[in-house]
Parts: structure tokens; C-alpha cells; sequence
């Protein structure tokens, strides 16, 4: 992996697409969602808040054992480029250690939330050996309750081959990601898309 590098995409010929959610876990809507992907045998990749993981391990074990990737999202999911570099950096190890805490795994990658980075998240990311995951279809803004055909549609667009899908699992209601997901996970794999972890993924990147 290149870390701090920004992906939306990966260059692949493979049928290979990439769902992650970001700011779970939470304990009333990351199970629906996982129950969808154990449904049709697919694998995501969560975007984790440190805060969350520390306050339902349960669901995160949950996510691990149902063979999901987990993904630093920051420990308190703050505006990352008002901070310092030292607070950046505190917010990923932090983050980093709960995950390693409750999972025993270390994640690989990060997505800064709001999507919001600078040259010194940029430089953490490096020492993290982080790349930076982005996403291929932002305009749904699925977290704003835009509306299930609006999420859908916007992510139809997007499809091809190594897009990387982002939705949301925490904060407030997440019934139209939900539908959402449940119309797009059997659409894809009905197209002949393997649904993979952003590690299968990056790995699948023609250099």
C-alpha cells in the first residue's frame, strides 16, 4: 500500500467493488446492515469512530467475526485540519489502539471525516502508514437523508470497475442507506461484482 495516498478509485480489470460506511459501530443500525452483506455472502469495510468502538465492542466483535475490514475514522471525529499535527496524530493513534484493543487486528487504512484533510494529516497518514480512502459516489450524501432513490441513483452512476462506495451506519437514522444497500449489494453481485474489503481491493491495483 502507498500510504497518503487519496484513493476514490482503484485501478483494477477486475469486477471488484469496495462498500465502506463510516462512523459505526452502532448498535441499532450496523447490524441490519451486516445482516444484508451475510445474506449474499459480501464483505464491507467500516470506517470506525474510536469513541463508538470503545462504547459497543460487542457490535464491533460482531463486525470482525462476520469477516468485515475495520478502518480508522479518528477516536472523536473531529474537523481534522483545524487541529494540530500533534492532535491529528493523537486522534489516529488513539483510534488505532481501540481497534487493536477490542478486535486484535490493526486497520490499515483511514478516512478523515468530513473528508477533511491538509498537508499535515497528509504527513500523520505516512507515519501511520495510512493510505487515505475516499469514495467514488460523495454526491448521495446518504448521511443527509437525501432519499433511497436518490442514494441509489447517484451510486448506480459510480459502478465500475474498483469504485469505492461510501454510506453511513452511525448517527441518527439510517433507514434509507439501509434500503439503499439492501436494492445495490445483490444488484452488483448480479452484474458479476465481488463485493471486497479496501484491502482486497488495493491489492488488486494495476501499478
Amino acid at each position: 500500500m502507498k500510504a497518503a495516498r487519496i484513493y476514490n478509485e482503484v485501478t483494477t480489470s477486475d469486477k471488484l467493488i469496495a462498500i465502506t460506511f463510516d462512523d459505526g459501530p452502532n448498535p441499532e443500525w450496523t447490524p441490519q446492515f451486516l445482516q444484508v452483506f451475510k445474506e449474499h455472502g459480501a464483505k464491507a469495510t467500516f470506517y470506525v469512530q474510536g469513541s463508538n468502538m470503545e462504547k459497543f465492542p460487542d457490535v464491533a466483535q460482531r463486525m470482525d467475526a462476520e469477516g468485515h475490514e475495520f478502518g480508522n475514522h479518528s477516536f472523536t471525529h473531529p474537523h481534522m485540519a483545524s487541529l494540530s499535527k500533534e492532535e491529528q496524530s493523537e486522534e489516529l493513534r488513539r483510534a488505532e489502539q481501540i481497534i487493536i484493543d477490542v478486535i486484535g487486528k490493526r486497520p490499515t487504512t483511514f478516512r478523515p471525516p468530513y473528508l477533511e484533510y491538509n498537508d499535515d494529516l497528509i504527513a500523520v497518514c505516512e507515519q501511520f502508514n495510512y493510505p487515505i480512502i475516499h469514495a467514488t459516489n460523495l454526491d448521495t450524501r446518504d448521511w443527509d437523508m437525501p432519499g433511497t432513490d436518490h442514494i441509489v441513483k447517484v451510486s448506480r452512476a459510480e459502478i465500475r470497475e474498483g469504485s469505492i462506495l461510501l454510506f453511513h451506519d452511525g448517527f441518527g437514522d439510517r433507514s434509507q442507506s439501509l434500503a439503499a444497500i439492501q436494492i445495490l449489494v445483490p444488484e452488483l453481485i448480479e452484474q458479476g461484482y465481488k463485493l471486497v474489503t479496501i484491502s482486497e481491493l488495493l491489492a488488486a491495483e494495476i501499478k
